[in-house]
């Protein structure tokens, strides 16, 4: 489980012009491969550089964490030859890209069910993970094999085998409790972005996106840069978050 030193319950001011907490699910390198003749292993592997691109955007711009859908637990269901290219993709990216993000003070979790994983990429996900644990710039969060119902299940399986355990009494669970169960442990998402034109958020992060706003770009991820990721940002900052509040009540909390 992450850890993070923000509550999980916190509520973001409504005039906040930086997410926080931005969520994405990259989308489209299938049908970037598919335009140019290629196979979908290369649209993959086009989209490594996207990751780059935003990862070290979202550093600059002073992002404290960044969630991205790597690999969803639906994902098993796609062609056996592209899933394990997939795989073999993960490992690589960790073997390259770790020193990198260490050595700009990248912190690196990786969430989700570890159980259906090949114990070597297990062993270097956790090298991964124990190396850049102390760092203290850019919370870089990879979902993989990652379902937001299987979240909140395993959350609420481990709150229920505490009160069996006699803990406390099952009445006394909260919202808040539930969250500190998440797998993804960390702040509520502020933004969340989802590439390739999609409008759905096909079972990532639930619980996290309660009130996070939405944003779809048209642009397919191995296309989606700095660029197209500061154009986000810019229509996050020009959105008004109310949290259930009137617009009154807002424009009385700015003056």
């Amino acid at each position: 489980m992450s850890s993070d030193s923000h509550p999980v319950d916190e509520v973001p001011s409504a005039s906040s012009p930086l997410p926080g907490h931005v969520a994405i699910i990259m989308d489209g390198n299938n049908r970037w491969a598919r335009a140019r003749g290629l196979s979908a292993i290369r649209g993959h592997h086009a989209g490594v550089g996207a990751v780059r691109a935003v990862v070290r955007r979202a550093a600059e711009r002073g992002v404290g964490t960044l969630t991205l859908f790597a690999f969803s637990s639906e994902n098993w269901r796609r062609p056996r030859d592209e899933v394990s290219a997939l795989m073999e993709l993960f490992v690589l990216a960790l073997k390259r890209e770790v020193g990198k993000l260490h050595r700009n003070n990248i912190r690196l979790s990786i969430v989700g069910d570890r159980s259906a994983l090949h114990a070597s990429l297990v062993r270097l996900i956790e090298k991964a993970e124990a190396k850049t644990r102390d760092n203290t710039g850019l919370h870089l969060i990879v979902a993989a094999n990652y379902g937001g119902r299987w979240d909140i299940a395993q959350a609420a399986r481990h709150l229920a085998e505490r009160a069996a355990a006699g803990e406390f009494p099952p009445d006394q669970i909260s919202e808040q409790m539930l969250a500190s169960e998440m797998e993804t442990h960390v702040p509520e998402v502020d933004l969340c972005i989802r590439t390739s034109g999609e409008q759905r958020i096909s079972n990532f992060l639930l619980w996290q996106l309660a009130y996070a706003e939405l944003f779809f770009s048209p642009v397919l991820w191995p296309d989606f840069g700095a660029e197209a990721f500061d154009e986000a940002l810019g229509a996050y900052a020009s959105r008004t978050r109310r949290f259930g509040k009137t617009d009154e009540q807002i424009e009385v909390e700015r003056a």
